[in-house]
Parts: structure tokens; C-alpha cells; sequence
């Protein structure tokens, strides 16, 4: 689990094929070395991978082809920059919202401007996400925990502060770039929940 506050900026290493799927080498010496050992869950653009291989300077992954498949990770190369976040543990501050590092499927950046000295990114999501994205919702998208501004037909916008677009890869998105998006674990477990409930046999509708 993870809270979508990213804790360092990393560099892909080597992305090496590995029988159909990949073994990633990532600098993160912007990681605590105790927070990305052998075994660990680190969140590397939103996508939960585990450490199974530890370099001087940060760790080596292996990303599956399911995980290729549905995230941007296939496009990674060596010299990209990549947000990292150690696993969420117990007395540790949730600054952002709960995050399972699980991605629910892939946008792209459709428009960006400048609002004050933020900057407005408007996404385009897949249909089957848009339900569960609401205004003043958090949702996460490249591991960065964000609040919604606005919803429209299939897309959405948020704002990145000053410190957002420094401290992770979101300042340097353009358009047309695809994001990783996780939406608010909450509206998955309240659409479960309302679901079984009309489910429930002999339950009468008002």
C-alpha cells in the first residue's frame, strides 16, 4: 500500500528482455536504501513492483507482461525519469490518499496551461474508469496522489502546485503522453457494496 506522496525522482538504468517480459534496473538513491530492500514493494509510476535484485545505487525489478501490457512501463528506456514511492508502513504519515499501486488503466494528457502558478493537466481516461473519478476525488495518476478538478464526457483535469510539477515527472508530461491512473479505492468498494446489496434476494427496492 502506498499514499501517492512520492518520495524521489529515479532513473531507468537498463531495461533488459527477459523470455517475453522485462527486468528494469532503476537508480534510486533518492530512496532510503532500508525502504528498497530485497523483497520490498516500491511504487515506480504508480505501478507496485517488487525488489529483486539490489544495485549500489537502487534495485532491480521485473515487470511481467500482464504488467506491460497495461501500463506505460513497456515504453520505459534507459534515462527516463521515473516517480518512486517505498511501501506505506505502519506510524508512517498518509499525506495523500490510500494507493494499492494496482493500475486501473492507462490516460493521455489531452491539454495543459498555466493557472496562476500552477499548471491545469486535463487527461483523457478510459470509459469504464470515468465512474469512479469525481470532482474534489483523489485519484493517482504516474504514483502521484492528485485531487480532481473537473469531470467532462471522458476526461477529467487536475492542478499540479509549484512543488508537484519540481518534486515528481508530472511537470514534464506534453501532450499526447500516456499516465498510469489509479482511481479512489473507496469508489471501487462502495460500487462492490452497493452492488451485492441489490444483489441480496428478497431485498425490496423504495
Amino acid at each position: 500500500m502506498f499514499t501517492g506522496i512520492v518520495q524521489a525522482i529515479g532513473r531507468i538504468e537498463r531495461v533488459t528482455p527477459r523470455a517475453g517480459d522485462v527486468e528494469i534496473e532503476i537508480d534510486a538513491a533518492g530512496i532510503d536504501k532500508a525502504r528498497r530492500q530485497l523483497g520490498d514493494s516500491v511504487s515506480v509510476q504508480g505501478v507496485c513492483l517488487t525488489v529483486a535484485r539490489m544495485l549500489p545505487r537502487g534495485f532491480a525489478t521485473d515487470a511481467s507482461r500482464e504488467t506491460l501490457a497495461r501500463t506505460t512501463l513497456g515504453a520505459l528506456v534507459a534515462g527516463a525519469a521515473v516517480n518512486l514511492e517505498p511501501a506505506l508502513r505502519a506510524g508512517d504519515a498518509l499525506g495523500g490518499h490510500l494507493v494499492s499501486g494496482h493500475v486501473d488503466g492507462v490516460g493521455k494528457l489531452t491539454g495543459l496551461r498555466h493557472d496562476a502558478r500552477s499548471l491545469r493537466l486535463e487527461f483523457s481516461a478510459p470509459r469504464a474508469l470515468m465512474r469512479y473519478i469525481a470532482v474534489k476525488g483523489s485519484i493517482t495518476v504516474d504514483g502521484v496522489s492528485l485531487t480532481v478538478n473537473t469531470v467532462r464526457g471522458s476526461g477529467f483535469s487536475v492542478n499540479l502546485v509549484p512543488h508537484t510539477r519540481s518534486a515528481t515527472t508530472l511537470g514534464g508530461l506534453a501532450r499526447g503522453m500516456r499516465v498510469n491512473l489509479e482511481v479512489d479505492l473507496v469508489a471501487r468498494y462502495l460500487e462492490r457494496m452497493f452492488a451485492a446489496r441489490s444483489r441480496t434476494p428478497g431485498r425490496k427496492r423504495k
